[in-house]
């Protein structure tokens, strides 16, 4: 009998498989020796030779391994949660950091470092990587011989600076004299395999670190110490859900409406999909992914650019099928990306798309507007089918903010989607998604869809907080599925919200909902800015400067502040009438606004989903 352990937990070890039994020993050992007492209990009785034989071999003392992860929306938080587990479950002592919450102090101490990371838009990190970037890469940043470390990058090969922060920190971190463990991975929209075949590659190099003798099996209960001693709690579900990226739902349109009035210049629709069957449970601020297929229009005029043959058969993605269909389905044709260019322009060895390519200026004015077709015509050369497939991307699903709340609507999800049409050296252009909902799929047809966790944009745990939400255009969608879950919940923060769109006549999208939200009083205010009804445009910026005594007491009180749609120049002229707003009346000037409007962020009470 080992000295006091308590028979109910002997019970317990008795009761625990063979391979259990020998993963513990070797376990218990690598804890005796790696912080020997001065009363270390003796092993007695009829279990000692069984230890002493199965432990003969010291068990390596392994370095706690910090994951850490910088996310806008939750995907790197995703990927750094699956290598967690993968780490944990072969005997790696892990903790796992948001970088918004980690204490840069400690990064010296640190042994083991893997950090996961988005970018923002064209190189930016994500809010919560900010300030540790800024330290990683100032003057106070400490020196780092004895750490070793990976890097995982998230992008978005449709952006220039594709995975710029994970290639920022691997630099960085390698300046500091920190060895690296892994190789950088840079993973494009479509990062599941890419992600998980990293983390293979980081558990493979942690295990030369320090390989252990008896690794816990797969299946085995992990054993967990306690205050109270050895807790036995079975591994987290590894099921996967019915329905993901990787198997999409079809979901049957109910639905179409056009939300413009006649005379728009504006084409904006609200779709309605069936989720029966499912078991998708989104929340607002979600996001629903769609799998389109490209427009029969930019398919001719691919096949004609390249003089290829559509009805050629192919393998590809270990499927048979025509050059026509795997063009329609399988590849991204309207949007061009650096990589794509590149790889043309490469193996055409076309010396004006080369030199085109070394001005990132020019190059970023090429790119806008053109799509493969338009790359094919201006830069013509003889290929093959194949050839063509090896330089194209993976159609990427396309995300949408769900305008809809489950609990008004069950079984249902609700997008509000622009399409996109505009002209291009004289040809009519595409937007694969938002004319695929508007033109080719019909009600009563089926579309592929999934449902994808914003982290970061969701309603306070607090139905007493007070709400300000900025959704101009498209960007009003998530606040329509806010105000609805708060309705059905009694909340009994104020909804404040501000749209904006060109004219109130024809763009005044869901008016009819939001009238009858004021007048129940579940929108508490609604200010709204369209810019072509008067002769100066006024903006969504403006007003929230009109109303910037009420809308600072608010925040003073604890308001949380949303803003959805374009990031290019809504975003950062909503940041910057923030910013102005509480440097006036708050009496302290712009430096107190600027650390002000960052602490809201940090709080994660200035959120933003922006496109």
């Amino acid at each position: 009998m080992v000295a006091s352990l308590p028979n109910d937990l002997l019970q317990q070890l008795s009761s625990i498989g063979h391979d259990e039994q020998v993963w513990l020993s070797g376990y218990l050992y690598g804890l005796a020796t790696a912080r020997p007492t001065q009363n270390q209990p003796a092993v007695a009785g009829h279990f000692a030779p069984q230890v002493a034989e199965m432990v003969a071999a010291p068990v390596p003392v392994r370095d706690t391994v910090r994951i850490l992860y910088g996310s806008h929306t939750g995907n790197s938080k995703k990927v750094a949660q699956y290598g967690a587990d993968l780490l944990r479950a072969q005997g790696w002592p892990v903790a796992i950091s948001d970088l918004n919450d980690y204490a840069t102090k400690g990064l010296k101490d640190e042994k083991i470092v893997l950090l996961v990371t988005s970018t923002q838009g064209e190189g930016d990190p994500p809010t919560a990587a900010e300030e540790f970037y800024k330290w990683l890469h100032g003057p106070r940043a400490s020196k780092l011989p004895d750490l070793k470390f990976a890097v995982c990058g998230l992008g978005d090969k449709s952006y220039l600076n594709f995975c710029q922060t994970g290639k920022d920190f691997d630099k960085q971190f390698e300046t500091l004299g920190a060895t690296r463990l892994a190789d950088r991975v840079d993973c494009d929209t479509d990062f599941e395999s890419p992600t998980e075949q990293w983390w293979q590659r980081v558990a493979t190099s942690l295990e030369a670190l320090a390989p252990v003798a008896a690794p816990q099996p797969a299946s085995a209960t992990a054993y967990v110490p306690t205050s109270n001693g050895l807790q036995l709690t079975a591994p987290a579900s590894k099921t996967e859900p019915q329905y993901g990226r990787k198997n999409p739902f079809q979901a049957p349109i109910l639905e179409k409406i056009q939300l413009n009035g006649r005379g728009s210049a504006k084409e904006t629709w609200h779709v309605e999909l069936s989720l029966e069957g499912s078991g998708l449970a989104y929340e607002p601020g979600d996001a629903l992914g769609i799998y389109a297929t490209n427009p029969d229009s930019l398919v001719r005029e691919v096949l004609y650019a390249a003089m290829l043959n559509g009805q050629k058969r192919l393998i590809h993605n270990d499927k048979e099928d025509t050059f026509r269909n795997i063009l329609t389905r399988d590849v991204e044709l309207t949007v061009l990306t650096r990589d794509v260019v590149e790889q043309y322009a490469n193996w055409t060895n076309n010396p004006k798309l080369k030199a085109l390519l070394q001005d990132p200026v020019a190059f970023k004015q090429f790119l806008w507007g053109r799509n493969v077709a338009d790359l094919l015509r201006e830069y013509p050369a003889a290929l093959s089918e194949a050839t063509l497939l090896g330089f194209l991307r993976k159609m990427p699903p396309r995300l949408y903010s769900i305008s809809s709340a489950l609990s008004a609507h069950p079984d249902e999800v609700h997008l509000t989607v622009a399409a996109v049409r505009y002209q291009h050296d004289g040809r009519t252009h595409l937007g694969v998604a938002s004319t695929f909902l508007a033109d080719r799929a019909q009600i009563g047809e089926a579309v592929p869809v999934f449902w994808e966790r914003n982290e970061y944009f969701k309603l306070p745990d607090n139905d007493a907080a007070d709400l300000i939400m900025v959704g101009p255009g498209t960007g009003v969608a998530p606040f329509r599925s806010f105000v609805e879950e708060r309705t059905e919940r009694g909340a009994r923060g104020k909804n404040w919200l501000f749209f904006g769109n060109p004219n109130f006549e024809t763009d005044f999208l869901y008016q009819t909902e939001w009238l009858n939200h004021l007048k129940r009083g579940t929108l508490d205010r609604l200010d709204v800015a369209f810019s072509r009804d008067q002769t100066a445009k006024i903006y969504v910026q403006h007003r929230l400067l009109e109303r910037g005594k009420l809308l600072f007491e608010r925040l003073e009180n604890g308001a949380y502040f949303y803003v959805c749609g374009d990031k290019e120049r809504m975003a950062p002229d909503v940041h910057a009438a923030l910013k102005q707003i509480v440097a006036q009346e708050s009496g302290k000037g712009s430096e107190y606004a600027e650390e002000y409007v960052k602490n809201l962020k940090k709080q994660r009470r200035y959120l933003e989903d922006v496109y």
